[in-house]
């Protein structure tokens, strides 16, 4: 046994404790719900509880938590001690099925879009039981995490997995019914699978602790390009080194304890900048997972005297960072509806599921690109780096034939459709994949997976997952009803085909194959009547259609008051950042800029004067005094700019207002200091400019 199996899952409540801890009775009833997705049986929450407890206390572990995901981002948790009191009022370790079930952290803080008022305290946290506790470790300090929902006392949802369950019920129970009308009786269950690809930027510790832009805001808000950046493209599978090695191997080494998938790791295309792909799993579980490597890398890199950051643009002038989101559908016999087989009888519900996704992006595709909006991501969309804002699906040139032939038939027939196949069947099964790889492609078809390229790397990948299951559900919904609304002779199997082939007419326009980055692409998007949404206040407002609406409400994602109140706090959140970096800008540029270039300018006009003493006058010192003197007062203007835009954009008293106020006025103002301050660092001396620059960030390690 290597040492990747040996130590894999032992912080984790897994199977194989289960099986230990537990009578086979409850293990059985519990597993039923982990896999099956049969409802909890509540009766044996006692066991599981004390089960829990005690696998936790012999691991050192003395308080447990609710760990939540509300909808500021990041996670959330409130941690109580096992302490209790017996039926003497000794002291007693103690962890009952209540406890286990439901927490009650205060609600008042955490952001509800106007749903409740502030004084308004209670919410609710509830286990989730698909996705498994887990020790969290700090020193000799070790706590039992229980992965949990988050509700407000009148019921609505507060979080961000809330939603995501729920849409994985809807999609359960659509395509059920949709399998059922193709007489499958086979299919119990359908399992939804994800796999997100994490970028993530190294930084050396000593070099970020002079950085107040990073440290605050995640990026660095100045910074004159460098010398050396990524055009040599000799960083991307590059030789990786020793102490980022070094630093991967214990990366690893944590995410196996935690029962974490880790698979591949690489340089990414940007110097100091790094990928690590899991293994793909249920699509909730894969979440959660994400959701704690993102917290163990930064405690990891920290080891390392480094700093993981996981921003979406922590540089300007080279690649941002992206969590490529892999995700498919299959069910409990092992299928996978997105795997094309030879037999186009075997391969029906794979056209059909293509046909969902394809109904679904041509008619809720702004949901997707609403979905990856926020002020990070706004860096990176469209910028040569990561797909553009219009939503499109590449399906690779031997699917796209198939489908352009299928439409193309008079009268689709399953030897029609056989014929098409012939000579090409088994294709999908040999070492040539079906297609090449578009990565400009927002949702490109990967294989036997759709790859959904623009979620960001500080995202968590709910939001995307919740997305993607609805709008597919609303596929299948619509490819049932028109197969059982069809009045011709024939079978379902015959009825779908036919329903298949409309689809294919209907949706042509989010089909696009070719180079999503070019200016053409977005004339002929515009032609197509698809959304192309540059900034996060303009995207938000793709939430809040009726159609919109109207979807999250019709598959019991979220109700029209959730939904708004979602807006209202991704806006209040998109301000609050963009106010973040314009006060910060603004506290670098006056607290070490401006004094630095002051003393540039006093050390010129020393020299200067120096040489007229010495009889010497220099056209070329009084040239650098005029343009240093030039740039202060730009950074003194831009400044001033920038906090009366600042000023202007909290005047706003609609949130929406102020989010485009921010993304415009603000943005503009923040840039305009940003040459200036980025024109300062090129002539004032290293040894006066206080920030790392970009040269030192992207080399240094």
């Amino acid at each position: 046994m290597g040492r990747i199996v040996k130590n894999f899952g032992e912080l984790t409540f897994n199977k194989k404790v289960m099986n230990q801890k537990l009578s086979k009775e409850v293990y059985q009833k519990l597993i039923s719900t982990i896999e099956s997705g049969e409802p909890l049986d509540q009766s044996i929450a006692g066991d599981v509880a004390h089960a829990m407890k005690e696998w936790a206390v012999e691991n050192g572990a003395t308080h447990f938590t609710h760990w939540f995901q509300p909808q500021r981002g990041g996670t959330a948790e409130k941690h109580d001690s096992f302490l209790s009191y017996d039926s003497e009022g000794d002291v007693v370790e103690r962890f009952s099925a209540q406890q286990l079930i439901q927490s009650e952290p205060d609600a008042s803080s955490f952001p509800s879009g106007g749903i409740r008022s502030t004084f308004e305290a209670r919410g609710y946290t509830a286990w989730d039981p698909t996705s498994p506790a887990f020790l969290v470790e700090a020193g000799e300090t070790k706590t039992l995490v229980i992965p949990s929902v988050f509700l407000s006392w009148t019921g609505e949802v507060l979080d961000i997995k809330t939603p995501l369950l729920r849409s994985l019920k809807s999609l359960n129970e659509s395509l059920l019914s949709l399998q059922k009308v193709l007489g499958n009786k086979k299919v119990k269950r359908i399992k939804v699978f994800g796999g997100p690809e994490q970028e993530y930027f190294l930084f050396s510790k000593d070099l970020y602790d002079t950085r107040p832009d990073l440290q605050v805001c995640g990026r660095t808000l100045f910074g004159a390009e460098p010398a050396k950046g990524q055009q040599m493209e000799d960083h991307y599978f590059g030789a990786i080194k020793d102490n980022v090695m070094q630093f991967m191997e214990d990366f690893d080494n944590e995410l196996y304890r935690h029962g974490i998938p880790a698979k591949t790791r690489h340089n990414e295309v940007s110097p100091n900048q790094f990928e690590i792909a899991p293994l793909y799993e249920e699509v909730n579980l894969s979440i959660d997972h994400n959701l704690q490597l993102m917290d163990i890398i930064k405690k990891v890199a920290d080891q390392h005297n480094m700093v993981a950051v996981l921003h979406e643009k922590p540089l300007a002038g080279v690649n941002g960072s992206g969590k490529h989101f892999n995700w498919s559908i299959g069910d409990n016999t092992g299928a996978n509806y997105f795997d094309p087989s030879g037999s186009p009888q075997d391969n029906l519900i794979f056209l059909l599921s293509l046909g969902a996704i394809l109904l679904g992006v041509a008619k809720y595709g702004g949901l997707l690109r609403a979905a990856v909006a926020d002020a990070g991501n706004d860096h990176r969309l469209g910028a040569n780096e990561a797909p553009p804002a219009i939503m499109s699906i590449y399906l690779g040139e031997y699917l796209d034939d198939l489908l352009n032939q299928i439409e193309g038939l008079d009268k689709i027939t399953d030897k029609k459709l056989s014929e098409i196949y012939l000579g090409l069947q088994n294709l999908p099964r040999v070492a040539k994949d079906t297609s090449d790889r578009n990565r400009t492609s927002p949702l490109a078809f990967t294989g036997n997976k759709f790859e959904f390229r623009a979620v960001g790397s500080t995202h968590n990948c709910s939001e995307a997952a919740t997305i993607l299951n609805m709008i597919i559900t609303y596929g299948y919904r619509e490819i049932t009803a028109r197969i059982e609304s069809k009045k011709s002779k024939g079978d379902a199997k015959e009825k779908a085909i036919s329903v298949l082939e409309e689809i294919l007419k209907q949706t042509k326009a989010v089909r696009f194959e070719g180079n999503n980055y070019d200016a053409s692409w977005h004339k002929e998007a515009a032609k197509r009547g698809l959304p192309n949404t540059k900034n996060t206040p303009e995207a938000l407002e793709l939430f809040l259609t009726k159609e919109a609406a109207q979807l999250y409400s019709s598959l019991n994602v979220l109700s029209e008051k959730e939904l708004h109140s979602k807006v209202e706090i991704k806006l209040e959140t998109y301000s609050k950042t963009k106010e973040i970096e314009c006060k910060m800008a603004i506290d670098i540029a006056k607290t070490s800029i401006l004094p630095v270039v002051a003393e540039h300018l006093n050390l010129l006009a020393q020299a200067n004067s120096g040489a007229k003493s010495a009889g010497i006058k220099s056209s070329a010192f009084a040239a650098d005094i005029k343009k240093a003197n030039d740039i202060y007062a730009a950074i003194t203007k831009g400044i001033d700019a920038l906090a009366k835009s600042v000023v202007s954009a909290q005047k706003k008293n609609d949130a929406s207002q102020m989010a485009k106020a921010y993304a415009t006025g603000a943005a503009n103002a923040l840039c305009a200091l940003r040459v200036a301050v980025d024109d300062a660092e090129r002539i004032v001396s290293d040894d006066l400019w206080p920030l790392a620059k970009y040269q030192e960030l992207l080399l240094i390690l």
